[in-house]
């Protein structure tokens, strides 16, 4: 049985390089700091509605944007109960597209999984097999756009392609650890739902999601004979629409940070942000490769985790542990246990540059006798 460890205060600051949380500025941290103020009152009509229509900027989309007091694992339930009337298509390559097959199946939904390696990537053209498949019926096809627990970053925009070929089949992109720091064009490539967490490549405290929901997501769900609760699409978007809030009460905090972090994605611009992660992650991937490998697949390697073949054996805990002792930063290890010591990861996401990244690179030389 878990026992209670006291929670002093009393820890030294560690700069997160781990797949999130991530770095968060200081003003975005002061900005939780206002006086507390009523959820109903017009003081929060102008800070959600300011909070989802600068979203809806930096992304670039037409579609309806949700902000909801959550982990990002709300929309991905929430979408397979909304949308899902019997069957679905989940695409699997990692530890995170693998939940979503779970969820689905705890949901009772009929599901089917088109299954990749650990390390492979989904490919479009599979894809369109599945569909074209004589039984296949799917109502949604789902895809994790960063598997983080491998480093893939799947090609969501061909996918999406070959799905809007099915009229009437959605569909889902799980993109927690991408969006904000991996540029998608969401309306282009007909993506019906795309959700992800603040903490990750928006450089926020955890503790909001985000979900960018169509038009034909959205009927599919006001057709449908039951649905999400909590983190249904008509009950958030139509209580927007009339009141400019939230359904339910908000973490009032961390959408005044939010307000703040997105200005400064808007400042920066959603090309720039980018291209500075796409810095990052190139010279990840050359310091990797210098001295290890990278563990995916060639071509599809992740723009905001880079997963770490260790082909030379070092003691990967020791080494997050030495690094974490003397140089106060975090970098993480493998996800789950047949990748623990196999590989490592570094998130290169949110505020981060290639000369922070390089301040870690440098520390993990130093304690791993590189």
């Amino acid at each position: 049985m878990t026992q209670k460890r006291e929670y002093t205060g009393d820890y030294p600051d560690k700069t997160l390089y781990i797949p999130g949380p991530t770095e968060v500025r200081e003003d975005v941290l002061d900005a939780m700091s206002q006086p507390m103020f009523g959820h109903r009152m017009d003081r929060m009509t102008d800070l959600y509605t300011t909070i989802v229509e600068d979203t809806k900027t930096f992304l670039g989309t037409d579609n309806d944007v949700i902000v909801l007091t959550a982990s990002g694992t709300e929309f991905m339930e929430s979408a397979l109960l909304n949308l899902v009337d019997e069957d679905v298509l989940v695409t699997t390559c990692g530890s995170f597209s693998e939940r979503q097959a779970n969820v689905a199946e705890r949901l009772g939904k009929n599901v089917d999984t088109l299954e990749y390696d650990w390390g492979q990537a989904v490919k479009p053209g599979d894809v369109r097999d599945a569909l074209e498949a004589d039984d296949a019926d799917y109502d949604v096809v789902t895809c994790v756009m960063n598997e983080s627990s491998t480093g893939v970053r799947n090609p969501i925009e061909e996918i999406g392609d070959v799905v809007a070929d099915y009229p009437e089949t959605l569909f889902v992109v799980d993109a927690v650890s991408a969006l904000g720091g991996d540029y998608v064009d969401i309306d282009e490539h007909d993506i019906d739902v795309i959700f992800t967490s603040v903490q990750k490549a928006f450089a926020m405290p955890p503790g909001l999601a985000v979900c960018v929901v169509s038009d034909d997501a959205y009927e599919r769900e006001v057709e449908s004979e039951s649905a999400s609760w909590y983190g249904g699409f008509q009950r958030s978007l139509d209580y927007y629409d009339r009141k400019g809030q939230t359904h339910s009460t908000p973490a009032i905090p961390v959408m005044l940070a939010y307000r703040k972090q997105m200005k400064h994605m808007l400042e920066e611009g959603h090309d720039a942000r980018d291209q500075r992660h796409r810095e990052m992650a190139e010279y990840t991937r050359e310091w990797a490769r210098e001295h290890f490998d990278v563990f995916p697949e060639e071509g599809y390697e992740s723009q905001t985790v880079s997963c770490i073949e260790n082909t030379r054996g070092i003691d990967v805990a020791a080494t997050i542990e030495a690094v974490s002792e003397e140089y106060d930063m975090v970098f993480s290890n493998g996800y789950g246990s047949t990748l623990g010591e196999r590989t490592f990861r570094i998130g290169h996401m949110g505020e981060h540059t290639v000369d922070s990244i390089e301040t870690l690179t440098d520390a993990i030389e130093d304690e791993a006798g590189l």
